[in-house]
């Protein structure tokens, strides 16, 4: 009797534990799909257009629709459509006319095209999402410097500045947060093909042969320089975003043309405040050597910087000034 009864439990038992068991897997089941359905509606991709098709806004078009899980390139403008519509990768996506970008849904808008875009369709740009503004010398016109960084603190969208050759962006930018930063001297130097130049800086780059030795262009603060060479001088129209107490006015900029060069240079030097023992100032000095082929405006690191910048913006969009 005791025997019978012994296995009589633990058939029940059994009968009990194999219940269970099915009960806790469905269970699991559900949860795990429920969990993949909430973050397959939570997880939303980063929609991007971009603004100018050349080697750089290519570069960027290519690498957006290699991450179509993350990304969704939404539209691409150029000022001559035809380069849009004869590249079959995003002929799909091309946006014929600028001023219909108010009625697109996007996230992020990246500019690589030019100065003269932003300074004509930048407030309506900015005012409609959030602006990557990879022309930064358009900030040299003060008064539209002004207006952006109010909309941008006061709206719903954001202004962000990639890096790019301007390294210790933000370094710079917490000096100048703290009033500690005194001076900013910012050197470019480049083979006198690499350098898109207008008058009379693009006359004296065209006396510069190749036997010749460097020969300094300009030197001075750096809002005089942006509109004669709005497509080299991003890197500096950069620091003096960064070193807002000093500006555009207060930045020194210094740009060399030197036949001898295979890449692009650039030499930073922020001066801090003396030491009250020893009266030495406080500095660093950054050089950043770019290869580049002879007659390339950009170095070949500048696409995958601009790259990290544009991945590095898409995560924190916000209202404000930022760089990325």
């Amino acid at each position: 009797f005791f025997s019978a009864s012994t296995k009589h439990s633990n058939n029940n038992f059994n009968n009990e534990l194999q219940q269970l068991t099915s009960a806790t897997t469905a269970l699991s089941t559900i949860s795990t799909n429920n969990i993949n359905n909430l973050i397959t509606t939570t997880m939303t991709k980063v929609k991007v257009g971009i603004l100018g098709y050349g080697k750089l806004g290519q570069f960027l078009a290519k690498e957006i629709l290699k991450r179509q899980d993350d990304f969704e390139l939404v539209f691409v403008w150029n000022r001559t459509v035809d380069k849009v519509l004869s590249d079959d990768s995003v002929v799909a996506v091309c946006l014929e006319d600028i001023n219909d970008i108010p009625t697109k849904d996007v996230d992020l808008i990246v500019e690589v095209a030019h100065p003269q875009i932003l300074l004509d369709y930048g407030e309506m740009l900015l005012k409609h999402t959030n602006l990557m503004v990879g022309s930064p010398t358009t900030f040299a016109n003060k008064e539209f410097e002004e207006k952006m960084r109010t909309l941008a603190s006061s709206g719903k969208t954001g202004v962000f500045i990639p890096a790019g050759a301007f390294w210790a962006a933000r370094d710079v930018q917490k000096m100048a947060d703290r009033g500690t930063l005194c001076e900013l001297k910012v050197t470019m130097r480049k083979h006198p093909s690499s350098f898109k130049l207008n008058s009379p800086l693009k006359e004296l780059n065209a006396e510069v042969k190749e036997e010749s030795d460097p020969v300094v262009l300009y030197e001075g603060p750096v809002r005089a320089l942006c509109p004669l060479a709005p497509n080299n001088v991003n890197t500096m129209a950069c620091g003096a975003l960064a070193a807002h107490n000093l500006g555009f006015d207060k930045v020194q900029a210094l740009l060399v043309s030197d036949p001898s060069l295979t890449a692009h240079i650039v030499e930073i030097e922020a001066i801090g405040p003396q030491d009250g023992d020893s009266d030495q100032p406080f500095s660093v000095k950054a050089v950043r050597y770019n290869p580049a082929k002879v007659g390339a405006v950009t170095g070949n690191a500048t696409y995958n910087s601009f790259l990290s910048s544009l991945l590095g913006a898409s995560e924190v969009l916000r209202p404000g000034f930022h760089f990325c």
